[in-house]
């Protein structure tokens, strides 16, 4: 074989890039993952990596196939979605709290062939499995660890060794559906190389994650910023991880804060939010954190300044996407700036446009465009969508932005959430961040309305504190002091209550159920 045929050198599997290195470096004992069930080390994930592969293989599911994977934050799922990778399988981790209707198109939309899911999850799926003619094999993580369908089952009598695909950087790796907050989920094709550019440039790089800290991730591994926190930055650097198998609550993050003492902790704005309110957060003393970290949507420099003088610890903010895999705009350890996403990670390009297309000037409101190596390569079976987001080096992302004189980059709403008012843009954002500064507001999203003129002004919907407050007369503070905070054309002209805002499984608020 000619020198230029011999490509070995080019191989590259995500999975054995993750895990390997850690039994190289003596860390085969080391405890990588805790879960409901207990301690799980290197090694135990290692060989059960090669068992979930070796079982692939058995099932006869080919390199490149797809698999759906809908589990809950256990030690299955790395296990499931590594394992896959290391086969050259495409693992599809998808979100727990869709609806039928949602699974039903994921299955029939990737063609998975087969069905990872929590038996939780199961009755999801149950009256539309045999509608996929793909769809070959279904497997239940959890209940009846004996039942002939069972992954326990199936990975017992598996090897604990397994040769990797022969993959190289670019080759396909995984899918993430979109979290959006309109229309159908949408299926962001990620390459074998882009879990490794996340850890390198974001986790170790920017917000400098160790081997020795203890990461613990509110967002769920099917969430592009969760899949991160809680899977590729731990591995990278021989960490450890708590997953949640359930949901979020304030008692059960506060038990993991006081009792697990993890070191990160990743979060969403709306928990942090929810988590002061609690009354049982643990204060200064009180925990083991260095820092935490916001994604999902822009952190209120209020909320950022509460949880400063409550915890202790900084909240670094930053923004990524599904498209982007994780985040490629931050603050970092000693330079928190309130109210800002902070600066480009170093290997990300930042670019803000008009509506032209052609980069603003300093200091004004554009659209958000990233260049860096963790690009999503596509939308599956989205041609027009992948054209109108992938631009050569270029994702747009959807949001709006402005830098200020210090280079610091301020989010000002979703493209599709912008309000024109009387000819001049008016970001939500800063009239939500006004608002929540109020101590009688819990949350706050803000829409348009028309008024008797048909003329969009802003309108806020607020979730109080206290639910039995006198509406009538907060509205009326509420007016007065969003007047003494912003802009005359800027504050609120409709203030509804409401109990909770609606939001997607990964924290955004659907700002457009509110405008319906």
């Amino acid at each position: 074989m000619s020198k230029d045929m011999d490509a070995t050198a080019d191989y590259f599997n995500a999975a054995v890039d993750l895990i390997d290195h850690n039994l190289t470096a003596g860390r085969g004992d080391k405890i990588a993952v805790i879960d409901y069930r207990g301690l799980h080390s290197y090694q135990t994930l290692s060989e059960n990596i090669n068992r979930f592969a070796n079982a692939l293989k058995g099932l006869k599911i080919m390199q490149e196939q797809r698999i759906v994977l809908c589990l809950n934050d256990t030690m299955d799922f790395p296990v499931c979605f590594l394992g896959a990778i290391k086969a050259g399988v495409i693992p599809v981790p998808i979100n727990t709290r869709l609806t039928e209707k949602d699974y039903a198109y994921i299955l029939e939309d990737s063609r998975a062939t087969a069905l990872f899911v929590s038996s939780d999850l199961l009755p999801q799926f149950e009256r539309h499995l045999d509608s996929h003619p793909a769809l070959k094999t279904v497997i239940i993580s959890g209940g009846d660890a004996r039942a002939d369908n069972a992954l326990d089952t199936l990975l017992g009598p598996q090897s604990t060794e397994f040769t990797a695909a022969r993959t190289r950087r670019d080759d396909m790796c995984f899918w993430l559906y979109t979290s959006g907050t309109t229309g159908m989920p949408k299926g962001t094709v990620h390459l074998q190389a882009n879990l490794r550019a996340t850890a390198d440039l974001y986790a170790i790089k920017t917000i400098g994650v160790r081997e020795d800290d203890v990461m613990f991730s509110a967002a769920k591994l099917f969430f592009a910023y969760g899949l991160g926190n809680g899977l590729t930055f731990p591995f990278a650097v021989g960490a450890t991880v708590i997953l949640l198998e359930g949901p979020p609550t304030p008692d059960a993050v506060c038990d993991i804060l006081r009792n697990r003492a993890p070191t990160i902790f990743y979060g969403v704005p709306t928990l942090f939010g929810m988590l002061l309110a609690s009354g049982i957060l643990p204060k200064k003393g009180e925990h083991h954190l260095r820092f935490c970290t916001s994604a999902g949507e822009a952190l209120p420099a209020d909320l950022l300044t509460r949880w400063q003088s409550q915890v202790g610890v900084d909240i670094l903010d930053g923004i990524g996407s599904t498209e982007m895999l994780h985040i490629f705009l931050s603050n970092r350890p000693g330079d928190v700036r309130p109210g800002s996403t902070g600066k480009p990670v170093a290997g990300y390009d930042i670019r803000l446009t008009g509506d032209d297309g052609v980069p603003v000037e300093p200091g004004e409101m554009g659209a958000l465009e990233i260049s860096g190596p963790s690009s999503g390569l596509m939308y599956w079976n989205q041609r027009t969508k992948s054209l109108d987001t992938f631009h050569g080096p270029w994702t747009r992302a959807g949001d709006k932005y402005r830098q200020d004189e210090e280079g610091y980059f301020i989010y000002c709403g979703r493209t599709d959430d912008m309000l024109k008012v009387g000819g001049i843009y008016v970001s939500p954002f800063e009239v939500e961040a006004a608002l929540i500064e109020h101590e009688a507001v819990l949350e706050v999203a803000v829409v348009g309305k028309a008024d008797a003129d048909q003329l969009i002004k802003p309108k806020a919907v607020i979730v109080p504190k206290n639910p039995n407050v006198d509406r009538e007369v907060l509205a009326t503070e509420l007016t007065l002091y969003a007047k003494t905070k912003l802009a005359s054309f800027k504050y609120p002209r409709w203030i509804e209550f409401v109990d909770e805002l609606p939001k997607t499984a990964t924290g955004k608020i659907q700002r457009f159920k509110l405008r319906d």
